[in-house]
């Protein structure tokens, strides 16, 4: 797919010049501070230095105070606390956070999460039925609550208080709960609005602790936690969640909690040094993955485990359901694709709706994200569930699908979510209006370029500036996410040595040596993935522009860099040195 080159607009020269002075860095790193919105030599000191001591004071969050008071009023009563949470990662380890904590000083205490399919999402009836039942007068709901007005009347019917721990975007109306902890709050003045589910329910533990005098250092391995929740969601990795992910990352790769450590092991990434990357693409969707298709309890009892058998043995019942829900969304995925493109061949719409009573419900947003990945256009993929329509939707770079959905919420029954990723339920009758809607308010609003997948580019440099000193600057970077994203460079005129290769299981990448006109003795390997197409035209001499991060490949031992490719494109030059296509093809 033609993907647009974007180079971002530096200006405020005065700034680049003077942190490469204070700090005796090259241009290039202090321009890339600088669209961090780094601009002095203290503000570079706390960005390449976080410290715990710059997290802001729980109490400034509003309710905070209130929330406090009721779950001391309930350990001091000997009430029953219920910690009911989400059934995605965030939501899993929110309540593994709240629960271990509040486990390890009293001992009335149990979780809930909600069946994804029986319940749905957020607080329900059944659960809150659950807690009568079982005599639980307290609830503290991580990852959602915000919008659930009804329920929470139904809970105050029946004696149950609730502290409401959220991050997602209120309504008119809050909940009438003890306390409501959402730094989306409109009223809400709290410095940091971009917390996690786990975020929040952190803020939460750390006001108990410092109203308790419990020493900080006695919560600080919970960011393990945190960390996990922060990649997962995708949230914005800046401001009080760099803090938090920066420490969460040196507790999970030091010294992570039992279930952690078991699922690290199990995912294949042993005695490595964990990333945010490594949490999105291979512990985060294992932990999700029980939720998804079995009970998200699974995800909680791993979390909250203390002994290292227990740990292991549901770390690998959830690798399995992993593995099965990997081959369901393969399946929906590529049903979804055949089903779009036949869509194609009758009109080209600027939006993808697509409903399939049979699909599983549980991986539809992944289907969503697949199929943004082949098209490119804000996507909804809807089945069936208890009668009703009910789907996830993502979205393009710079497209607001909530505020679409939003724009048709005459027709459903209830949304939520942000601006990139939503969830909906409808009647399944309203599904056709629904799609007409959706495509005459996306059609109307979407730029022709965002119809385009982009690569935005931080800087344009030469392959000799990428020196020892520019790496280990670079890597002070990290962690690296939404609002932080690993920079990515433009490099012009660079030709392979000849030693190129098709690599991959199904011969589907490239690694390649690079040079630069100018610097012939100095060769990059790079690695291009799904870029096999273009062998034959690299191998054969033609210079290339490439856009790339630069990354760390530990291979045998030996740690070299490597350029991790995001884009090609051909210039019309050719380099004499080397041999025709016909040539190279006949010797490979």
């Amino acid at each position: 797919m033609e993907k647009r080159w974007v180079q971002k607009d530096i200006e405020n020269n005065i700034y680049i010049d003077e942190l490469s002075k204070a700090l005796d860095i090259d241009e290039v790193l202090s321009s890339l501070l600088v669209q961090r919105g780094v601009r002095t030599f203290d503000e570079a000191k706390a960005f390449f230095r976080p410290q715990l001591s710059d997290l802001y004071d729980p109490f400034r969050m509003k309710d905070m105070d209130k929330a406090v008071d009721r779950v001391e009023s309930a350990i001091r009563n000997n009430e029953k606390i219920l910690v009911y949470g989400d059934y995605d990662v965030d939501g899993t380890t929110s309540v593994a956070l709240v629960y271990t904590f509040l486990k390890d000083i009293y001992p009335n205490v149990g979780f809930y999460i909600p069946d994804r399919y029986s319940e749905g999402y957020g607080i329900s009836y059944k659960g809150i039925d659950y807690a009568k039942t079982e005599n639980f007068s307290l609830i503290i709901a991580l990852d959602c609550g915000i919008k659930a007005i009804d329920t929470i009347d139904y809970a105050n019917e029946r004696n149950i208080d609730f502290v409401i721990c959220d991050h997602h975007y209120p309504d008119d109306k809050i909940p009438n709960a003890v306390a409501v902890l959402d730094p989306k709050r409109e009223d809400c003045d709290y410095p940091f609005d971009g917390l996690s589910g786990c975020g929040v329910g952190f803020k939460l533990i750390q006001a108990y602790a410092k109203h308790k005098k419990i020493p900080f250092d006695d919560i600080v391995e919970y960011l393990d936690l945190v960390a996990v929740s922060i990649a997962s969601d995708i949230v914005p990795i800046v401001d009080e969640n760099r803090i938090l992910a920066y420490y969460g990352l040196i507790q999970l790769n030091t010294r992570p909690r039992v279930g952690l450590k078991s699922i690290i092991n199990i995912s294949g990434l042993k005695n490595k040094k964990i990333s945010i990357e490594d949490i999105v693409f291979k512990l985060g969707p294992r932990i999700n993955a029980t939720g998804r298709i079995d009970s998200a309890d699974k995800a909680v009892e791993l979390l909250i485990a203390k002994k290292v058998n227990a740990a292991n043995s549901i770390a690998k019942k959830i690798d399995y359901t992993n593995n099965a829900r990997k081959n369901i969304d393969r399946n929906i995925t590529q049903e979804a694709i055949a089903m779009h493109e036949k869509e194609l061949c009758l009109n080209n719409k600027k939006s993808i709706v697509l409903y399939n009573k049979d699909w599983h419900k549980g991986v539809v947003g992944i289907v969503a994200s697949r199929l943004i990945e082949t098209f490119y256009r804000p996507t909804i993929i809807l089945t069936s569930s208890n009668d009703m329509a009910t789907g996830s939707a993502r979205s393009v770079i710079g497209f607001d699908i909530y505020q679409a959905i939003e724009a048709c919420s005459d027709l459903l029954e209830n949304f939520g979510g942000h601006m990139y990723a939503a969830g909906l339920t409808m009647k399944i009758e309203n599904i056709p209006v629904f799609i007409k809607r959706f495509e005459e308010i996306v059609s109307a609003n979407i730029l022709d370029e965002q119809l385009i997948p982009q690569v935005e580019i931080d800087a344009e440099i030469n392959l000799n500036q990428i020196t020892p000193k520019f790496n280990r600057i670079l890597k002070q970077f990290q962690p690296f996410g939404p609002g932080n994203m690993a920079p990515v460079f433009l490099t012009k005129n660079v030709v392979d040595n000849g030693d190129g290769r098709i690599v991959g299981l199904k011969k589907e990448h490239l690694k390649l040596s690079l040079i630069q006109e100018k610097d012939p003795f100095n060769s990059f390997p790079a690695i291009a993935f799904q870029c096999a197409d273009y062998y034959k035209k690299i191998i054969g001499g033609n210079t290339i522009n490439i856009c790339y991060c630069i990354n760390e490949n530990l291979f045998r031992g030996d740690l070299t860099l490597q350029l991790n490719i995001k884009d090609i494109k051909f210039n019309d030059n050719k380099n004499p040195e080397y041999k025709n296509t016909e040539e190279i093809t006949e010797k490979n």
